[in-house]
């Protein structure tokens, strides 16, 4: 199974990422690690998240304070949003 973000999504990982990387060399790197390590994860079973709306499933990431929001489509993972838990919880 392939992913992908949408561009809003990839946005956000990228924000993300610089934020960090710029408070601390080397916590970027590891956000963006952490991402991939979670992309793996839904990949590899891609329906055990839970649903949160609709089709759109959440996996929270370790370490960090941010939930991979994703939906499948046939055989593509869409990343919808690399969500901040605490800034916009409901989103």
């Amino acid at each position: 199974m392939k992913y992908e973000f949408l561009p809003e999504a990839d946005e956000e990982f990228r924000e993300a990422s610089r934020y960090y990387e710029n408070e601390a060399p080397g916590v970027g790197l590891a956000f963006i690690t952490e991402v991939h390590r979670v992309i793996s994860v839904v990949i590899s079973h891609p329906r055990d998240a839970k649903k949160v709306r609709g089709t759109i499933r959440r996996k929270v990431l370790m370490h960090f304070p941010y939930s991979l929001l994703y939906s499948i489509e046939s055989d593509l993972v869409l990343i919808v949003a690399v969500a901040h838990q605490k800034r916009r919880p409901t989103y």
